[in-house]
């Protein structure tokens, strides 16, 4: 029981994480990441952005011609203070390519391949085993690759339960399609019959 129970939910997760996206939670991760690890960087670039704005609206007031000084001192600055910005920007935009392959890489194991991994190492174990005569000659495919005549493999039972959650997520997508649908015809049907009465 504890194996059906495990394969089960190594395949939920991984269709949860399908539908909901990688990117979505590799967005979600990375912000907290960010948070805990580089807090003072994410600080410092959002400071950076601030005075730049603010010498960016005083050098625009700022004539050339009758202010030179204080027009080239706040040019300088903010010359300055978008360099340093376009490199802390490029060492958060490398910590997220590194971030980023690293996350996709423990996502892929905690999915695909723990599914890999477990039908494999219970690849000759039976699931569960089906009552005598239900499929009839068909029961050896059910058993397939490995596991013992009569029962439903690893592999087998994995394609049944994806193909089921498959299924349930395609139902509870139009159960939500079809609600605010009903919803929006019974309002415009209304606005039709208040036209048609007046």
């Amino acid at each position: 029981m504890a194996l059906l129970l495990t394969i089960f939910c190594l395949v939920f997760v991984t269709e949860l994480i399908s539908w909901i996206g990688k990117s979505v939670l590799l967005d979600l991760v990375y912000a907290v990441y960010l948070r805990v690890f580089y807090s003072a960087k994410v600080a410092q670039q959002r400071k950076l952005k601030s005075e730049i704005l603010v010498n960016k609206k005083e050098l625009l007031q700022t004539s050339a011609q009758d202010q030179f000084a204080k027009w080239a001192k706040l040019r300088r600055s903010v010359d300055k203070g978008l360099s340093d910005l376009e490199k802390l920007n490029g060492e958060l935009s490398s910590t997220r390519s590194s971030f980023s392959m690293k996350f996709n890489s423990a996502l892929w194991f905690f999915t695909g391949g723990l599914q890999f991994l477990v039908g494999w190492w219970y690849r000759k174990t039976a699931v569960f085993y089906l009552p005598p005569g239900w499929f009839g000659p068909l029961t050896w495919w059910l058993s397939f690759p490995f596991a013992p005549s009569g029962s439903v493999s690893c592999g087998i039972w994995q394609m049944s339960c994806r193909r089921v959650i498959k299924i349930g997520e395609r139902v509870v997508k139009e159960l939500v399609a079809v609600g605010p649908v009903s919803s929006a015809r019974s309002g415009v049907e209304e606005v039709a019959a208040d036209s048609k009465q007046e």
